[in-house]
């Protein structure tokens, strides 16, 4: 999974640089206000299990023409929860993303996310018991947003949370 994570983020990183933008407009800019949420592939949390895990994102512009006008900042926070054969874990944390704009309607982004996951195991026998615990993570993402309307965009995350594959439906506010 790990080498599948780092070919997939080379690939959008070298399509990015390589993209050419004409006459773009920004999909995300300072005041901006993005709402997700979505469905987890390829769990993070176990090694088993059959259950889809599921996530909602908020994000907020807070700065924009970082670098040049194409660029901004945005902060928020992030929930998820995956639940399978008596393991359940949640995911909440506050995040960070650096958005540039290299073709009009996507938005591409790269953050990190300072969270807490929280994890509970309970046997399915009654003698083995069950156990539960907390750690810090503090992941990195890659992700992009391709706006279908000014206001409504399907998204897709790499990197650690929930699952490594986030997709999802987000909404502009």
């Amino acid at each position: 999974m790990k080498n599948l994570f780092i070919k997939v983020s080379v690939v959008f990183l070298f399509c990015a640089m390589f993209s050419v933008a004409v006459n773009a407009q920004n999909t995300f800019n300072k005041g901006d206000k993005v709402i997700g949420a979505g469905l987890g592939v390829g769990s993070t949390w176990s090694g088993y299990g059959s259950a889809i895990p599921i996530f909602a994102n908020f994000e907020v512009g807070i700065k924009d023409n970082l670098f040049d006008d194409k660029s901004s900042i945005g902060v928020g926070g992030y929930f998820g929860f995956a639940s399978s054969k008596g393991l359940t874990c949640l995911f909440p944390g506050v995040r960070g993303a650096l958005h540039y704009q290299f073709v009009d309607k996507l938005d591409t982004y790269a953050g990190l996310m300072i969270g807490l996951r929280f994890w509970s195991w309970k046997s399915t026998y009654h003698y083995y018991g069950s156990a539960s615990g907390s750690d810090l993570i503090v992941p990195f993402f890659i992700g992009a947003r391709y706006y279908f309307q000014d206001n409504l965009a399907g998204f897709a995350e790499l990197g650690y949370g929930v699952a490594a594959l986030h997709l999802g439906i987000a909404y502009k506010f």
